[in-house]
């Protein structure tokens, strides 16, 4: 079970090096006819809850890029169907500019395999990918009450009797994650979706479940305070945020898996207000103070050279888990 690491190697750059003059020349090249209308705020959509990921790193970049742009940029979560809804929303928006979303992994390139007849857009024609904010593995933890410490001991445990572990949602990068962990275990271990990281996290605290896979940054502080525990990230390497932390390959073999999150604005969207938003979101990533914050939420900063960059990174990740989906036979409604 060898699922690659999204391809860091290829497409990811954090450096912070030209970024500013890239950016000014952008943003200086809009055209009046083209141009976003100053003073209308531009909605930033996020497609889940309060508290997750993407919602973190949205109101972290958001102020930031309002400033780059000169008009307020506001965060609205629009959550439902595991982030399908806000994706949507934003696919059917008018192409002015005014309407983003802020989106990772799950919505739109995994769901679409696994709802194939009532899919509602596609993500590689109905969207326009223009830069990429971050990068962030996936947490394997449990309720300290569950007595175990390390990946192995769970799945041994899965073995015995029923595990249960919290997701974010159906057809998200956590669900697929247990699938494969079930998959590798070969034991009964039993997904649980909520609506929303938010919910999830409470839910395993509380002890209503017993574990939970989820991205690194809304379950960093209770994995610092041991609210929960963690057993592994799914990196290919161990995160400075937790140094100690063990891989799931270090006690998997080949079980890699890692997310990401950044901005897209509806298809036909013209090339002059796609270029000042990527030239306002490089120089919202290249402030030290957006870096720092980040970095503190277990968010790795980076972005790519341009929106064809992530374009076709998107298409790779699109085609990419198809083929794991499919491997893996895993349905919406596991």
């Amino acid at each position: 079970m060898n699922i690659p690491l999204t391809h860091v190697s290829k497409h990811w750059q954090s450096g912070r090096r030209g970024v500013i003059g890239l950016a000014m020349l952008a943003l200086c090249g809009v055209t009046a006819a083209q141009d976003l209308t100053i003073g209308r705020p531009i909605k930033l959509i996020v497609g889940y809850p309060p508290g997750g990921s993407n919602d973190i790193v949205a109101r972290i970049v958001a102020p930031r890029l309002a400033e780059a742009l000169g008009t307020p940029v506001v965060v609205e979560n629009k959550a439902g169907a595991n982030g399908v809804i806000g994706a949507d929303a934003v696919a059917k928006a008018a192409p002015d500019g005014h309407t983003l979303l802020a989106a990772s992994a799950s919505p739109l390139v995994i769901s679409p395999h696994l709802q194939t007849s009532r899919f509602p857009f596609d993500t590689r024609k109905d969207l326009l990918a223009i830069n990429t904010l971050g990068r962030m593995p996936e947490v394997i933890a449990v309720n300290p009450s569950l007595q175990i410490s390390t990946l192995n001991q769970l799945l041994a445990l899965a073995k015995t009797k029923p595990v249960t572990l919290a997701s974010s949602g159906n057809g998200g990068l956590p669900h697929l994650t247990i699938e494969l962990l079930k998959q590798a275990s070969r034991g009964n271990i039993v997904h649980v979706p909520y609506k929303g990281a938010g919910p999830a996290v409470t839910d395993v605290i509380a002890g209503h479940t017993q574990g939970i896979v989820m991205d690194l940054p809304p379950l960093y502080p209770m994995l610092q305070d041991g609210r929960l525990r963690p057993l592994a990230v799914t990196s290919d390497r161990r995160v400075e945020f937790l140094p100690k932390l063990p891989t799931a390959e270090e006690e998997l073999p080949g079980f890699q898996v890692s997310n990401w999150i950044g901005v897209f604005a509806p298809a036909k969207t013209p090339r002059a207000i796609v270029d000042k938003i990527n030239a306002a979101m490089i120089a919202a990533m290249a402030r030290q103070d957006v870096r720092e914050q980040l970095q503190k939420a277990a968010v790795t900063p980076a972005t790519l050279a341009s929106p064809e960059a992530f374009q076709a990174f998107v298409n790779e990740e699109f085609a990419r888990w198809g083929r794991v989906v499919k491997s893996a036979n895993v349905q919406a409604d596991n």
